[in-house]
Order: structure tokens, then sequence, then C-alpha cells
């Protein structure tokens, strides 16, 4: 049984995202025309990944809303005002996971719950590990590409305009991309 846990124990790891080096993006259609891109600066949280099966690991994400930046401040403030992320009664935007299924050769599909301004729902990602390297530091690192896509509404973004030419201001559907580095802790 010692020789059984030590196994289990040996592979499972603790990995932690780097927020110097990922990148959670977000696409949304501007008058029914154009795409509006954006993205969030400050993203931090863990990865228990279970090297044995992969299928068993979890991942756990907090997002900074308020770190909101779609390169323009008059936009960015509107959308951490209450008509959007409401930021002053939800600073957190969080994702965790609670299924994942391999797809292919380090393809996955993670499904969690995603909590934007205090509604959870679950979501599911397309997960790729794009690979494993060490670093000139001495740490190993692990690289994930993710995508889903949501309708803002269910998480109560319900502000919206209609144009006088047919159609609304802000697209319901967001797109949403990550790119993702954490580092192996337990060296």
């Amino acid at each position: 049984m010692a020789d059984q846990q030590t196994t289990t124990q040996a592979v499972r790891s603790t990995w932690q995202i780097d927020p110097a080096h990922t990148l959670t993006e977000f696409s949304v259609r501007h008058m029914m025309i154009t795409t509006v891109r954006g993205r969030f600066a400050n993203v931090s949280g863990t990865i228990e990944l279970d090297e044995a099966d992969v299928t068993r690991s979890v991942v756990d994400v907090t997002i900074d809303a308020a770190s909101i930046d779609t390169r323009q401040e008059q936009r960015d403030a509107h959308l951490r005002s209450a008509d959007f992320l409401d930021v002053e009664n939800h600073p957190t935007i969080t994702f965790r996971s609670t299924k994942i299924e391999r797809r292919g050769e380090k393809q996955y599909t993670v499904t969690g719950d995603l909590t934007i301004r205090g509604v959870t729902k679950p979501v599911v990602l397309d997960v790729v590990e794009q690979g494993r390297a060490k670093s000139p530091w001495g740490q190993t690192v692990v690289g994930f590409h993710a995508q889903t896509s949501i309708d803002r509404r269910d998480f109560g973004l319900q502000w919206n305009q209609a144009l006088e030419t047919g159609g609304v201001l802000v697209g319901n559907e967001v797109r949403i991309s990550i790119e993702a580095e954490a580092i192996k802790q337990d060296q």
C-alpha cells in the first residue's frame, strides 16, 4: 500500500500559471460589422497535473476582472461598470475544471465552472498541450492553448443598444483564446 501511495504521489505535480507568459484574450462583434479584441492582464492559478491519467487533473484559474484592456480607456471603464463586469462587486472571474477528456495526442476537452459577475455556468474548452521545456533558470514549464465561446447574456452581461440600421451595438457571442505557460513546482 505504501508503494502504491508513493507512486500516486510521484505522478501528481503542481504547476503554477506564469502570469508573465499567459495571455487571456476575448473578442466580440461591434455594431455587427467589426470585431473588438481585448485581454485580461492579471491571471493566476494552478494545474494539479496527474501524469498517470491526465483526465484526473484539476485546473483552477482566477482573473482580475479590473485588469480588462481593450486599448480604449473609456470602453474599459464601461466594461468594468455595473453594465458589464461590475468589478466593484465581482472583482474576479474564476474557472475550475470539473472534467477532462482526452481527444487525441496532447488534445483535451476541459469542462469546468466559469464564474463571471457572480454567475456560474459550465463551459467547455478545447485544449492543446503545446509542449514542455526546461527554462534557462532550470524550471520545467508547460504550454497550453485553449479556446471556447460563451454567450455573455448567460452571465448577466445584458447591456446593449439597438442600432438605427438594425442589429445591436455589442454581439452576444464572446470568443475566448488562452495561451498559458505554467511552471512546475516542487522541482
